[in-house]
């Protein structure tokens, strides 16, 4: 029996598909019902420019406060929100990512209302300008519908607009590279409009709004809800070095030191004369190899006269502000506000080897920082849409996140889809700047690490449907060689990873194998089934033809013909896939060992391949190798490359070892989609203590290790409505097993029916249990 019949395709029952399709029907009904209607688009008469600020105001009657006010707001392409003085939304809008759609937020804003006067105060940047993670209509425009019972505020010719005048065109010193669709900043305080937020602003000389067009019209066209919370405002805080900061600046740099790496809003209270220029900007504002493509974002701000104070709104990332202040200014204030993703950290990781704990909290900091409006590979030079970078970075949501952060998964699937092409080829990052096909990173998105395994932790079977036309259609690109081994297919960028010695054909099809794999359930779940024969005969193929054209025997490791070295990583894809066999082990693992060209990207397969050879000491070992530098570093976040600042960014989303620690030291993955059975299986090597929490979809589910010279313990505590398939290594010649104090397995036998006995294999012994609380204990 092939390895693709083997497969566990997790087929649907008819009542659940009937009940899911009903369900669906009914939530797609509520959600298009929650969707701006009368509300219109409105912006001066001039579409533009690029890089305005733009003032809304309307002011309106509530003669009863309701108890909701739900309230859909749009803008190009970002807004901050204020409800009489108060500010109720910092930083609304996501980046557009649609090809042709535009997103809308949804809040309620009955808690701001009071009875009598009401005033609504928007500011509106339009970029007006592409980047790598923003689509540019070419029209600035903000859109506003509240239903407040007896009346519906909508922004129509009614609202009053003013071009912020303090806001002008940055032209001196660096400007952002071209991935970047924000602008700098720069503000004149001697030209701001004092107050123009609060209800008794007089608005009378500003000018009336122009009508853009209706919700739904061009450019904009469907508005598509935005697929998660708002973003997290952490507030104004003092910097860490608060105390140290002078009182009055002698001119030069003021480093103002963050807590972490984190993204900011910097701000500043002064006392100054007028006319001076003050510059705001992060440490990594230009930290990182130079490509000649230009830095990232700073500010100036331009100084009025008297007390005064500022905040930037356009959020930077680093470990320190650097506020470039003239001589003399008296420094009131200096703060910063953090901007998050809207998800908690629920998932943990600890052992008793503290390296792993700090490489697991950094690996965990680094995916927070490039999560916001879109997964991104860094947020200070490119903030863009890389889907290889996104397959590492969804399988850390799972173990690190809570499942809000499933919604950015979702949005990246989605936008990936929504932009292939007529020809069926697919490219990250989608958007107007970049077209450029990579093909393995489009097998790796859609294929078991990328879009199934989104499945399997989430059972939203709903994007995958939505998803697999645009994944059948891409897999018809790839043609077989008379070999029986996939024909590589360049693209537009023949990349497969940073660095050299990259074996691309053996990649090539251990990357188009995981890709059928996971396209047959896909297929069977969309319904074309049809399709599986074709995805079948292929794996077939590759499964019968790959070792005898790459493994090499005399010198026992998988090797294309085009190299003299093997390739770690290729080696490493090749058990990741299922295309080798037990004996090829040890040839593999001294190529794992003794060979180190994977990138910080590809390395998470390699640590992935060595613990699923049973070498998790190995594994373990290479990441102390490969990731001390950066744990033993002065940063808190992870590295493009190894060589730091020489290269790249030090803050780069496709590190993924803490994926490795959770999932296949701590052994923790689901079975079945959606956590209804996962498998506790771990793998700890030397290490004598592991604690682990998933924040699966079925709530939280901790593990607890501990092993010791005569007894190994495992403490689970699983949600309702799961079961687990518990694995106690063999680690020791065990005796006994109990559970929650009861016999249940001794020398090799069976001792209980209240716990099913799973049988046992060379590596584990084996136990279904439900949800509740276990203590188990194995004795020598």
């Amino acid at each position: 029996m092939s390895r693709s019949s083997r497969l566990n395709y997790f087929p649907m029952p008819v009542k659940k598909i009937f009940t899911w399709v009903f369900c669906s029907v009914l939530l797609i009904g509520a959600i298009m019902a929650q969707k701006p209607e009368a509300a219109n688009w409105i912006w001066q008469e001039d579409d533009g420019p690029q890089n305005t600020w733009m003032c809304f105001r309307k002011s309106f009657e509530v003669p009863e406060v309701p108890t909701r006010a739900m309230t859909f707001i749009s803008a190009e392409s970002k807004y901050w929100l204020w409800i009489n003085g108060e500010l109720v939304v910092f930083e609304g809008q996501l980046k557009n990512s649609l090809r042709e759609n535009t997103y809308y937020d949804v809040i309620d804003i009955a808690p701001y209302l009071v009875e009598g006067k009401n005033t609504i105060a928007a500011l509106v940047w339009h970029f007006g300008k592409d980047g790598f993670s923003h689509r540019n209509t070419g029209k600035g425009g903000f859109l506003f519908e509240a239903d407040l019972n007896s009346q519906k505020l909508i922004s129509d010719a009614t609202w009053k607009i003013k071009v912020h005048p303090g806001y002008e065109q940055s032209k001196g010193g660096g400007q952002p590279n071209m991935r970047m669709s924000e602008s700098n900043i720069r503000f004149n305080a001697m030209k701001d409009i004092s107050g123009w937020q609060n209800n008794a602003f007089d608005n009378t000389n500003w000018q009336t709004a122009t009508v853009k067009g209706a919700a739904s019209s061009a450019p904009w066209n469907e508005l598509v809800k935005r697929p998660f919370p708002l973003f997290k405002d952490f507030g104004l805080k003092a910097f860490t070095n608060d105390k140290s900061i002078p009182h009055v600046s002698l001119g030069g740099l003021i480093s103002a030191t963050l807590p972490y790496n984190m993204r900011v809003s910097a701000y500043l209270k002064i006392k100054a004369d007028s006319g001076q220029v003050i510059n705001i900007q992060t440490d990594q504002y230009d930290g990182w190899y130079d490509f000649g493509e230009g830095p990232g974002l700073r500010s100036e701000y331009i100084t009025k006269s008297g007390e005064q104070e500022f905040e930037t709104l356009m959020w930077t990332t680093g470990n320190e502000v650097l506020y470039t202040i003239p001589e003399g200014v008296e420094i009131i204030s200096l703060k910063y506000r953090e901007l998050g993703f809207p998800a908690e950290f629920k998932g943990q990781f600890s052992c008793n080897d503290p390296f792993y704990d700090t490489l697991w909290s950094m690996a965990r900091r680094t995916l927070y920082i490039n999560m916001y409006d879109n997964f991104m590979d860094c947020p200070d030079r490119e903030r863009a849409l890389w889907w290889g970078d996104v397959v590492n970075q969804s399988g850390e949501v799972f173990y690190t996140l809570d499942t809000n952060a499933h919604g950015l998964i979702r949005k990246a699937i989605h936008t990936l889809v929504d932009w292939q092409r007529p020809d069926s080829s697919m490219f990250s990052p989608p958007s107007v700047l970049w077209s450029a096909e990579l093909p393995q990173q489009i097998l790796a998105s859609i294929g078991w690490y990328g879009f199934w395994n989104y499945f399997m932790n989430t059972n939203d079977s709903t994007t995958i449907i939505e998803a697999y036309p645009a994944v059948r259609k891409y897999l018809a690109l790839w043609k077989m060689n008379e070999n029986g081994l996939v024909q590589h297919r360049r693209g537009a960028w023949d990349w497969a990873d940073w660095g050299k010695n990259i074996d691309i054909e053996i990649l090539d099809n251990c990357w188009y194998y995981l890709a059928l794999k996971a396209a047959i359930p896909m297929a069977q779940m969309s319904g074309f089934d049809a399709d599986t024969a074709e995805y079948a005969r292929r794996m077939k193929s590759i499964e019968d033809h790959f070792v005898s054209e790459y493994w090499l025997a005399e010198n026992q490791f998988f090797i294309s013909e085009h190299l003299q070295i093997p390739d770690d990583r290729a080696n490493a894809m090749a058990v990741n896939a299922g295309l080798v066999e037990p004996q090829h082990y040890a040839g593999i693992l001294e190529v794992l060992n003794s060979q180190q060209f994977a990138s910080p990207y590809m390395e998470k397969y390699v640590l992935e391949a060595m613990v699923k050879m049973d070498k998790a000491d190995a594994s373990l070992q290479r990441i102390k190798t490969r990731y001390s530098d950066m744990v033993n570093s002065e940063y808190n976040t992870l590295w493009e490359v190894w060589s730091g600042l020489k290269e790249g960014t030090i803050n780069h989303g496709w590190n993924a070892p803490n994926t490795v620690l959770s999932q296949n030291i701590a052994g923790l993955s689901p079975t079945k989609p959606g956590w209804t059975e996962f498998e506790v299986m771990p793998r700890m090597g030397s290490l004598e203590q592991v604690t682990q929490v998933v924040p699966s979809v079925n709530g939280l589910i901790s593990t607890k290790h501990e092993i010791t010279a005569d007894s190994y313990q495992i403490t689970l505590v699983s949600p309702e409505n799961t079961n687990a398939i518990v694995g106690i290594p063999k680690t020791k010649d065990w005796k006994t097993i109990k559970v929650n104090g009861d016999l249940i397995w001794k020398k090799g036998k069976p001792k209980s029916s209240h716990v099913e006995y799973l049988g046992e294999d060379s590596e584990y012994i084996r136990l279904r249990l439900g949800s509740g609380k276990w203590e188990i204990i194995a004795d020598k």
